[in-house]
């Protein structure tokens, strides 16, 4: 339940749901707008149509009493009457004095003037058991008489409300439409935009060959893809000739290198000069420092290329941990550190193993290098999120927060009398791994000590 609930706030918060909530609230004032004009025009029109109706009725008695005399006024009143009850009309005369000529009501309404256009008010009528609604007129007569004109208005009140819970049904029910389609469309968007990124991802980590599914439709998306697709095929070509490049280059340097070290060890054999052997080992480091350089740069190289992407594996931490401490577990202890490690038993996660024990023995050796005066090296590993974190600490003295960024630059050395062996390469290799697996290396303070954490991340 929570990570449905999670689920839709995260669809709350994406563009695509953003989408979907700025369709239907535009559907919901366009639709409530018009059923709402639709509403009111009705309503008015039902009401003029009365309204006319009283006003036709009101100017023929007129006519009548003009024409013809009171006494035909009131005989054409009672002739109107006796299918009162089946009738919506309302009539009542009244002479000078307030007295009953003619009509359906039992008294002039105390509220209604003796001259007043359309006005709406609940009145009994003679035989009625409960108040209707009525529109009513009334007209002062010449004489002193006065003569009230109405229709029961409660049909078409009714009417009213018939069109007012159609409208209401036919506004939820578009609303409803609406966000069906919303959301259809946003899952279709959606579908395609994965897409995309899902060949974007798979292109960072090194499957140079995915490419953007297109339809031939020409649309927004398939032009998308098409240029997509180009742009990849240009990138593929360019990363297939650095990696001819890379190779070549590899091997034109690193065998005059072998061969370097080669020579040097059997001029070794064949000479007693002490001073020679001296200058001869010499020679054999700095040769086999150069030969490790070379091997590190182009690893490095390779791998922010994304050479390896296609080479994740669900991975279980806690035997990837306890392999790294068998290995480095005699160094460590000759170095005087102890280690502890730490991982959860059963943490799976999709990795490519050699890059990312590389990694993390590349962080072993400097701690074992940097952290003077400290006894201690704890491995752990742990989920944060989708993102699992694999932590290096020691409690040496640590590397102050305004020298992590100088620490992790290509051939960045903190030693300025780069008196300690190293390449500077080291941490610039644990980066190009994390970025590898869309992750970061991250140096905190383990408070005493360095506190470096691979962060790295799922790929889709």
């Amino acid at each position: 339940m929570a990570s449905t609930a999670g689920g839709w706030r995260g669809f709350a918060r994406s563009t695509i749901g953003r989408f979907v909530g700025l369709a239907f609230l535009c559907q919901f004032l366009v639709t409530g707008g018009v059923l709402l004009f639709v509403q009111q025009a009705s309503q008015r029109t039902i009401v003029a149509a009365d309204r006319d109706s009283v006003t036709d009725l009101r100017d023929e008695l007129l006519a009548i009493l003009r024409d013809r005399g009171a006494a035909a006024l009131r005989q054409d009143i009672e002739r109107r009457l006796p299918t009162v009850r089946s009738e919506r009309i309302v009539l009542l005369l009244t002479d000078a004095q307030g007295h009953i000529v003619a009509g359906n009501l039992g008294a002039w309404p105390a509220t209604i003037p003796d001259n007043t256009s359309w006005r709406m008010i609940e009145l009994y009528r003679i035989g009625g058991e409960q108040p209707e609604p009525i529109g009513v007129t009334t007209t002062r007569l010449t004489g002193g008489g006065r003569l009230l004109t109405g229709i029961v208005t409660s049909h078409s009140l009714q009417l009213t409300r018939i069109y007012e819970e159609a409208l209401t049904i036919a506004f939820l029910m578009s609303l409803l439409l609406t966000l069906i389609i919303a959301i259809l469309l946003g899952r279709v968007l959606t579908r395609q935009i994965s897409a995309i990124a899902d060949t974007a991802n798979a292109v960072a980590i090194g499957a140079f060959h995915r490419r953007v599914a297109t339809d031939g439709s020409g649309d927004a998306f398939d032009r998308l893809g098409h240029s997509i697709n180009a742009m990849l095929e240009r990138i593929d070509a360019l990363v297939s000739q650095l990696r001819m490049m890379t190779d070549g280059l590899a091997h034109d340097l690193k065998s005059p290198v072998t061969r370097l070290l080669s020579v040097v060890e059997q001029a070794s054999t064949q000479t007693r000069d002490d001073q020679a052997l001296d200058a001869l080992e010499k020679v054999h480091r700095e040769a086999q420092t150069l030969q490790a350089m070379l091997s590190t740069a182009l690893l490095i190289s390779r791998t922010e290329a994304g050479f390896g992407g296609d080479r994740m594996r669900d991975t279980v931490i806690a035997e990837l941990l306890e392999d790294l401490a068998e290995v480095y577990g005699p160094l460590i202890e000759d170095s005087g550190f102890t280690l502890h490690v730490s991982a959860p038993p059963g943490l799976a996660f999709p990795l490519h193993r050699e890059l990312v024990s590389q990694a993390i023995a590349n962080l072993i050796e400097n701690a074992l290098k940097y952290a003077e005066g400290g006894d201690r090296i704890a491995l752990d590993a742990a989920m944060d999120g989708d993102a699992l974190t694999i932590g290096v600490r020691d409690n040496g003295p640590g590397i102050a927060a305004d020298q992590h960024e100088a620490a992790m630059k290509r051939f960045g050395r903190l030693d300025p009398s780069r008196s300690k062996p190293g390449s500077g390469l080291g941490l610039s290799l644990v980066e190009a791994v994390a970025r590898l697996h869309h992750g970061a290396l991250l140096l905190g303070d383990a408070a005493p000590g360095l506190s470096a954490t691979l962060r790295l991340r799922r790929t889709a």
